[in-house]
Parts: structure tokens; sequence; C-alpha cells
């Protein structure tokens, strides 16, 4: 509740500091804007595509053309100003008075309006151009891959669609079921990674401790110390070698431990030791006076864990904790190494097809940006939502102390 009430209240902070440097500020405004007209200068020097709007305005975009030039040649204007004038520049350049500040300010914004223009002719129009070549040859009766680059990679992605669809659902099924369960897993064992030894445990108690404890230890130390393409193998190829002990058939074996399955153990195994070691950090970055004061107020150490340290514990790793899938985002590719039916898999078939590696693979590349980005996204949120700063310390508030039993 306090996050989401200190971010409703920073919300208007925020804006008012954007609207400032936009209408007021800006103060990059001839260096930052004179790259975005090079860049127009360069989107208009280019073809134009068959879907292109402006096309039919000719003068138009020579007139904006060269509103962009006049802009280079101003920012340059200024620029050699500033360096004849390094020490008084801000006394004596006409470019620093109020009304041209003004005029440069509002100047920018065309700049922008008109790069935006050019950005939706060329690339916009020019990719919608593309794809719809690309569909026009593959509805042929004898399809075709057309030679120019763009073209023939909207032609692939399209003619590939399902088998890129295919892969896309397996990787986000394999990612995110896989830190969810990872999650939980790690807070089993990051349990176990804490435990001390108390005094009122007895010589049964002492023995578990001990033995759960080394275990975490040396499950994070074997998993964070191999790569995951070779826990794949040894998981894969392990578990279907047991399999070949038995009286099961090949085919049997391979409806019961799918490359799927595999590919879901594997990458939950990886993620619990990681997720362990990032939560075990966040436990152990809330202050040892917490756990002595519940102790002090007669918890057990198991009370104290579960209720004092565990919750402050988890929502200090949060940040740690949703990068984790992320990472499994892009660390799935490497399960096409055991066959399967990923992203990246997906990828080596269609580049197979077409005899096009390169374009096949900066298609994927597009599809892990979008992914990994609205992940970052996504989480991002959900941090902001749940990362709150830590209370006060217990046995310190003025407010009672509720201890259940």
């Amino acid at each position: 509740m306090d996050s989401a009430l200190t971010g409703k209240q920073d919300a208007p902070r925020r804006r008012g500091r954007l609207a400032s440097f936009v209408l007021d500020d800006h103060r990059y405004v001839l260096l930052g804007t004179s790259a975005v007209a090079f860049l127009g200068m360069l989107l208009s020097s280019q073809p134009r595509p068959a879907m292109s709007f402006l096309a039919q305005a000719f003068t138009v975009e020579v007139v904006m053309y060269y509103l962009l030039v006049a802009w280079l040649v101003v920012s340059a204007i200024a620029l050699v100003f500033k360096l004849a004038k390094w020490r008084t520049y801000a006394e004596v350049s006409p470019f620093t008075r109020p009304a041209v500040r003004r005029v440069l300010r509002y100047a920018s914004y065309v700049v922008w309006a008109i790069v935006l223009v050019l950005v939706v002719d060329r690339v916009v129009m020019g990719v919608a151009s593309a794809w719809s070549v690309a569909v026009a040859a593959a509805s042929q009766e004898n399809p075709r891959r057309p030679e120019p680059m763009l073209e023939s990679m909207c032609y692939i992605l399209y003619q590939g669609r399902q088998t890129f669809l295919t892969g896309f659902i397996t990787t986000v099924e394999l990612a995110v079921f896989g830190t969810v369960i990872a999650f939980f897993l790690a807070l089993l064992l990051v349990f176990a990674r804490i435990q001390t030894v108390d005094r009122p445990d007895n010589d049964f108690v002492r023995f578990w401790k001990k033995v759960g404890a080394g275990f975490a230890k040396a499950y994070s130390t074997v998993v964070r110390g191999t790569p995951m393409m070779v826990q794949a193998m040894v998981l894969y190829y392990g578990i279907f070698g047991l399999f070949r002990m038995t009286s099961l058939t090949t085919t049997q074996i391979n409806g019961i431990w799918t490359t799927f399955l595999a590919g879901l153990v594997t990458i939950t195994l990886n993620s619990t030791a990681y997720m362990m070691e990032v939560l075990r950090g966040g436990i152990e970055s809330v202050d040892a006076g917490q756990l002595e004061a519940a102790r002090s107020l007669g918890l057990s150490q198991w009370q104290a864990m579960r209720k004092v340290v565990f919750p402050q514990g988890i929502k200090y790793a949060i940040p740690g904790l949703s990068n984790e899938l992320v990472i499994n985002i892009k660390d799935s590719s490497v399960l096409s190494v055991i066959g399967t039916f990923d992203l990246m898999f997906a990828t080596t078939t269609v580049a197979g097809i077409y005899y096009q590696q390169f374009q096949t693979a900066l298609i994927t590349t597009v599809v892990y940006l979008f992914l990994t980005m609205l992940a970052s996204w996504l989480l991002g949120k959900f941090a902001t939502r749940f990362d709150v700063k830590p209370g006060p310390v217990l046995g310190t508030s003025d407010q009672p102390i509720k201890v259940e039993e």
C-alpha cells in the first residue's frame, strides 16, 4: 500500500520534470535535434517503398528535406560560435537569448515531426510493402522467395509462421513455468541453506539441519558451476538411459520423457540454484536485530524466520528474482541441443529449409528482443509494486507487536 501511494505521488513529479525538459529547459535542443535531423535526411535519401504516401507529394518532401538542412546549418553556426566564444558563450551568444531559445525550441518540434513522418513513410510503409510482396509471392501457384533482403525475411516469416509460433509458445512456457516452479523450490532450499543448530534441538534435528544445509550448498555449487547445455544433456540422456533399462520401448519412453519435459526440468533445476542464492542474499540483508528481537519475544527459529525475516528478505530479493525470468527466456535457446522445440529449434528448422541462416537469425533476434523487453517492462511494474521500503526494526516501533502462537 505504501509503495503504491508513493508511486502515485511520484507520478506528477515525473510528469513535471518531463514537461519542464520538453517545454522549458530543452538544453540539448541543438545537439540532440541535429542528430535527429541527420537521420531524417538519410531516410529521405532512401528509395520510396511501394506504399509510400509521400510519393505523390514530392514538393512537400523537398521542403521537408531543406528544412532539415537549415536546422543543421543553424546548429553548425551555433557550434562554431561556441568554439570561438568558449568562456563567454552564455553571455554573448545570440542563441542563449530567451526569444531565440524559444524559437529554436519550437523549431525543434517541427524537425522531430518531419523525421517522424519520414520514419513512417520509409520504415513502416517499407515493412508493409515488403510484407505485401512476400504474401503475394507465397500465394502464387509456384511460390518463390523474393531476392531483396527485407522481402525475403518477410517471406520466410510468413511461410514459417506456424513453426515460429510453436517455438515461441514453447519458449514462453519453459521460461514462465520453469521460473515459477524454481521459485518455490528455491524457498525450500534457501530455508535448508541458512539453517543453524539451535540449543533446544535434539540430535535428530541437528543431523538433518546439517544434512540440509550441506545438500543446498553442494547443489548450488554444482549447478552454478556447470553450463545449462551440459545439464540438459546429462538430464535428458541420463534419464532416457534409465528408462531403457526397463521393458519400455523407445516410442513409449519418448511419450513419457519428452524433450519439453526434459527442458522444463533443466530450466527449473538451474534457476532454483540461482534463485536460492538471490533469496539468501535478500534474507541476509535483513538487519540481524530483527531475528534477535523475534527470538527475545519467545519465537522459535522457524517462527522468527517465517514471520519476520522471510517476508522482508523476499521483498529485497524481488528485483533479482524477477530478472531470472528474462535470463530463462534467453537461456532456453540452449535446450535445442536435446531437441526441445523452442524458438531456437524453430529457427534452425526454418533456416535449413531456405538456406538463409543469417536472415532467419535476424527474425529470431527481433522476437527474443521483443520477449525480453516485454518481460522487463512487466517485471519492472511488479518490482515497483512490491519493492517497499523496510519498516521499523522489530521491537522499536511505538505500535504493540502481535506475536502469533
